[in-house]
């Protein structure tokens, strides 16, 4: 079956209603966001904590991620941190295993960590710089980081998932056009390689009950991936974060059930319920 005849297993008995969020009740779901402390990453966990899901923040560790943890646990949520190198194999290890000693269990995967073109070009966005010129140095952090970091990470908890027989993995995406415009070597081809791993992963991962699906904001947002003197060049206000809250906690939720290989905007998330609850 493919993710879009998926697409009517969106529970016909029930309706996903936009602008439910604060009504939607994740209680005893388990969760792990990497790159959660700061930017999309931070606000997706929010949203989740929000709907009383347990949530793992991890991130390279560092004051922004202990902050987030006390302000939230401060908040009375059940918000944990979690020390993680996406590119480091050991890392990951240590992740995993926290998970399986700490929670027993996962419920959901948000493959979030990365970092953009202003690490390569800070100037990315007035002198593009061709692909010829971007330093194998640079261009191999991204790739790491961005592709491989997804991999590691899915391929850690994976077996755990399918142990289970349940589990959703959420896989962070961008625009298409970005992975086509000029200067975006090498950050366009990290995340058209993060969409061709998820749709091999949503395959792999489909007989054994979990689902993989891809999320993206649907524009440029505030995450502090376009430097400050550049955000005026901008044609179009930024997204803010909390543009990824309700379809996040959609993807979470047993109304999600079903549905993978798919690909989401989040910009777009209300037109797309609307097209496809009626569907159901």
């Amino acid at each position: 079956m493919t993710g879009r005849q998926n697409l009517n297993l969106l529970q016909g008995t029930q309706s996903w209603e936009v602008g439910n969020m604060d009504s939607a009740d994740l209680s005893g779901k388990y969760i792990l966001v990497t790159g959660a402390s700061s930017g999309l990453g931070l606000a997706m966990a929010e949203a989740l904590l929000r709907a009383r899901a347990t949530v793992a923040l991890a991130s390279r560790p560092g004051t922004k991620l202990d902050e987030a943890v006390v302000r939230l646990r401060d908040a009375g949520y059940d918000a944990h941190k979690v020390a993680l190198d996406v590119r480091s194999v050991e890392s990951v290890e240590d992740a995993v295993r926290w998970v399986r000693e700490t929670w027993g269990h996962i419920d959901v995967l948000v493959n979030n960590a990365g970092i953009g073109m202003r690490t390569v070009n800070p100037r990315f966005m007035v002198d593009p710089q061709p692909f010829y010129e971007v330093t194998p140095l640079g261009f191999r952090d991204v790739i790491e980081t961005n592709l491989m970091g997804y991999f590691l990470v899915a391929r850690g908890f994976a077996p755990l998932m399918v142990q289970q027989r349940h589990g959703k993995i959420i896989n962070i995406s961008m625009n298409h056009e970005t992975m086509r415009r000029r200067g975006f070597v090498p950050y366009g081809p990290s995340r058209a390689g993060s969409e061709s791993l998820s749709r091999i992963m949503a395959e792999d991962l489909r007989p054994y009950g979990v689902t993989v699906n891809m999320l993206l904001p649907g524009g440029a947002t505030e995450t502090g991936m376009i430097p400050e003197d550049m955000k005026v060049l901008l044609t179009a206000p930024l997204l803010q974060p909390d543009v990824m809250s309700e379809p996040i906690v959609f993807l979470a939720s047993p109304q999600s059930d079903g549905i993978t290989g798919e690909r989401l905007v989040a910009k777009q998330f209300r037109e797309w319920v609307a097209k496809h609850g009626s569907d159901a």
